[in-house]
């Protein structure tokens, strides 16, 4: 063999062991010592995260924190649910209170770079929108001059609005509030013309209301939200294993790998399906995890699809179109990197 493939080769196993050594003595061993995974979620989004009457949480971002689980326990189940404000949210990560933020988190510069956490992705592709009573008569975020506006304090949502108004130069009122809940309610007893937070919220917290059909979704989306999971600095191996589940779910769409017919690809002689089930290759074992792990997360969870479609899109009581959260393969935004 020629000394320079040799070298590459050895140099290429030492990382994927350094990897996996890293993966066992930081978050991830605390994790399995554990026995549990601490996931901070929001408090009560449909669509994203909300416990039902039993206290069982589903959502998007729910199960990203199950797929994790998934992969790490070969069991969805293995996880402690934290309800946060958007106030609290980035403390208790920062704090150690959880292990993950899988939350409805917009994935901003400052955020990035000042609170000592990385994004892992995104999980969600939104933007920020307005709701209005459909007897108001408008039509456009553009007839909002001079409206008060609910919102919720701490977010992004807030900032943008300011933004939307101070370029179109427009008069507004801001009624903010320190959680969802408060905010909705404040706009359902008329404390307010309007609502605004992203639009997937929009939609999500009509439902709350208690005659949805006399509100209506304005056309304007006035920012970008690209909305994902957050972890601490200082550990990359974490890090890596909470952003390769997500990409995990996505190229699992992308090659047609479902719940329903894992078995049969699990017989696949596509290399790219063999890799991704660890039916060839070790990369599993480079992130300190069994290489059966994507089999774990398809089998217990799905693919990115069928989370979508299950909590927020056709077969969801929100309907979300998928939109900008379609495959890239289909004019969408979302694109894994491959797993090789």
């Amino acid at each position: 063999m020629n000394r320079f493939v040799s070298a590459a080769l050895a140099v290429a196993a030492t990382a994927t062991f350094a990897g996996g050594a890293q993966a066992q003595t930081g978050l991830l061993a605390q994790v399995k010592s554990r026995g549990q995974l601490i996931c901070g979620v929001g408090p009560g989004l449909a669509g994203f995260g909300i416990p039902d009457a039993q206290g069982n949480w589903s959502g998007l971002d729910v199960d990203l924190c199950r797929a994790i689980s998934a992969a790490v326990f070969n069991d969805p189940a293995k996880v402690k649910f934290i309800p946060l404000s958007s106030k609290d949210r980035f403390t208790a990560l920062q704090s150690g209170e959880v292990d993950l933020l899988s939350r409805n988190t917009t994935w901003t510069m400052s955020r990035d770079t000042s609170l000592g956490l990385n994004f892992a992705g995104v999980n969600y592709y939104d933007g920020q929108g307005f709701m209005v009573r459909k007897k108001l008569g408008i039509d456009s975020a553009l007839k909002l001059a001079g409206a008060s506006v609910c919102t919720q304090q701490g977010t992004t949502t807030e900032l943008n609005l300011a933004d939307f108004f101070r370029a179109n130069k427009l008069k507004y009122e801001v009624v903010a509030f320190a959680s969802a809940d408060e905010t909705i309610k404040a706009y359902e007893s008329g404390r307010c013309d309007a609502f605004t937070t992203d639009a997937s919220g929009l939609y999500a917290e009509r439902l709350k209301l208690g005659v949805p059909t006399d509100h209506i979704v304005l056309p304007e989306i006035i920012s970008k939200e690209p909305l994902g999971p957050v972890v601490r600095h200082g550990d990359d191996a974490w890090l890596d294993i909470v952003k390769w589940t997500h990409f995990a779910m996505l190229n699992a769409e992308e090659l047609g790998v479902t719940k329903s017919n894992l078995d049969e690809m699990l017989k696949s002689e596509n290399p790219e399906i063999k890799r991704l089930l660890g039916t060839e290759g070790k990369f599993g074992e480079a992130v300190g995890l069994s290489n059966d792990w994507v089999v774990r997360i398809v089998k217990h969870v799905g693919n990115y699809g069928e989370s979508f479609e299950r909590n927020v899109g056709a077969n969801s009581l929100l309907k979300i179109a998928r939109g900008q959260n379609a495959l890239w393969t289909k004019g969408g935004l979302q694109y894994a990197p491959p797993i090789r």
